[in-house]
């Protein structure tokens, strides 16, 4: 005999016993909708039927029509697809694969009207989660908003169409809230020259057998050389090798293999001699650093350059000084620091990139530095390199920000702490523990590390009240 159905009161409770949330009513056709404002993901911000949607593709001020695309008990998610009132900062976007490729957001967007926005995200998420407002507001950093981009990650997919055939190759990045693959010509973030390589780079793939091998091609540009990294899953055939180096003779490029094993098998295959680096320079401290083509860099060279020298100026280091450099990756900090102090003490997590800082000290001609690896999620106020105390402080974390090393570093009672962050939210976590401290925000503001995207990246300055 079949299993009789419970009673409804019974099937609509959940197994604790709580009723389970009526599943939200599919919104019928392309409603229009009135953009408030910005989320902090810069996300438009509209409301219907009562509820909240954060829609892609809309600017503040706007009224435009959406299309649903994700509906959840609290908030609905929609793209503008009709835009009906333009707001006065839309344009049109400089890159043809704009309305789909998910490396730019808010190329529809002026690039002013994007800083200012960025700026209001940061001043917002201070005041919310730390209760603060700078004493001083640092003007935007900004720069050129094409071309900027020196490293990037080209997907390779071999995708059937959707009306049958056989499968062809997509080079490109990944679609917007997708993991698909949007087919790409050019991309006017980056660098021309980088640009410039794409329809050929796909040409060489078609004509390698080996392409479905290829997951990836990283690019990756320095001052006066563009790597190509080649990640691929199975080892490429004599003539796959030679027609990728071939490529990289005719466009002068430096090539590097990437096998399975990832960093631990990326070997230089042409030129065949001459040190596997790239390099950037720092021209107002007549520095040069190298790095490897798979190191993390800042991306945007021209606002590096901007920007640490403005750390350094907020920072005011005196000759007497000695400096915590936290989160201190291959030098970027870390060596202009040291043409001005008495001694710097350089820490990060991974001992790779310590001994690339050792690599580009050396070259620099700098010996007053003393890099360390080491845990920065634990107590470190103890150990040796610890030791003596430090006057003035820079960290530099990753978008996790940095809880713990915050709570640690207060007990140095170094006189000014610099914050460089790529995330406003855990920025404004982290300055509620330094304010406890004693600390006060004495000046904070925006770069435009990454015009038309939503990262948001800031410097905050906090010195002893």
């Amino acid at each position: 005999m079949p299993a009789r159905k419970p009673p409804s009161f019974v099937r609509n409770r959940s197994a604790n016993g709580n009723k389970r949330p009526a599943k939200p009513k599919p919104v019928q056709g392309t409603p229009e909708l009135q953009i408030e404002r910005f989320s902090h993901e810069m996300r438009g911000i509209a409301r219907h039927q009562g509820k909240t949607v954060f829609v892609d593709n809309a600017l503040p001020g706007e009224k435009v029509r959406a299309r649903f695309t994700a509906q959840r008990a609290k908030f609905d998610e929609a793209v503008a697809i009709d835009i009906i009132e333009p707001s006065a900062d839309r344009l049109v976007p400089p890159c043809p694969h704009a309305e789909v490729c998910g490396g730019c957001a808010l190329q529809q967007m002026t690039p002013e009207a994007q800083i200012h926005a960025k700026q209001q995200i940061l001043l917002e998420q201070l005041q919310r989660f730390a209760k603060a407002t700078p004493e001083a507001i640092i003007p935007p950093l900004t720069g050129a908003p094409l071309g900027y981009r020196h490293k990037a990650r080209l997907g390779v997919r071999l995708v059937k169409p959707k009306s049958g055939g056989k499968p062809q190759l997509v080079l490109g990045f990944r679609e917007k809230g997708s993991n698909d693959l949007t087919e790409i010509e050019q991309c006017p973030v980056l660098p021309s020259a980088a640009s410039a390589l794409i329809p050929s780079l796909k040409k060489t793939l078609l004509q390698s057998a080996g392409r479905r091998a290829i997951g990836h091609i990283e690019i990756a540009a320095g001052d006066d050389h563009i790597a190509l990294v080649i990640r691929h899953l199975q080892p490429l055939s004599a003539e796959d090798l030679e027609r990728w180096c071939a490529f990289a003779r005719e466009h002068g490029l430096h090539l590097y293999l990437q096998g399975e094993n990832d960093d631990h098998s990326t070997r230089k295959v042409w030129p065949p001699s001459g040190p596997e680096r790239l390099s950037y320079a720092l021209p107002a401290f007549g520095l040069t650093l190298n790095f490897h083509p798979r190191d993390f860099i800042q991306v945007n060279f021209d606002i590096n350059r901007q920007m640490v020298s403005q750390a350094l100026a907020l920072l005011d280091v005196q000759p007497q000084d000695r400096v915590l450099d936290l989160f201190c990756g291959l030098g970027n900090f870390t060596l202009p620091l040291a043409t001005r102090a008495r001694e710097v003490v350089a820490v990060e997590g991974l001992l790779s990139l310590t001994r690339r800082g050792r690599e580009n000290a050396e070259a620099n001609g700098l010996h007053n530095i003393r890099f360390q690896a080491a845990d920065l999620n634990s107590d470190f106020t103890r150990s040796s390199w610890a030791r003596g105390g430090f006057d003035r402080i820079l960290l530099d974390p990753p978008r996790s920000g940095a809880l713990e090393v915050v709570r640690n570093i207060r007990h140095f009672n170094a006189s000014a702490i610099l914050y460089i962050s790529c995330n406003p939210a855990t920025l404004a976590r982290d300055a509620a523990e330094l304010l406890q401290a004693g600390y006060r925000l004495s000046k904070a503001g925006v770069m435009d590390m990454f015009p038309h995207t939503t990262h948001v990246e800031s410097i905050a300055l906090f010195e002893k009240a």
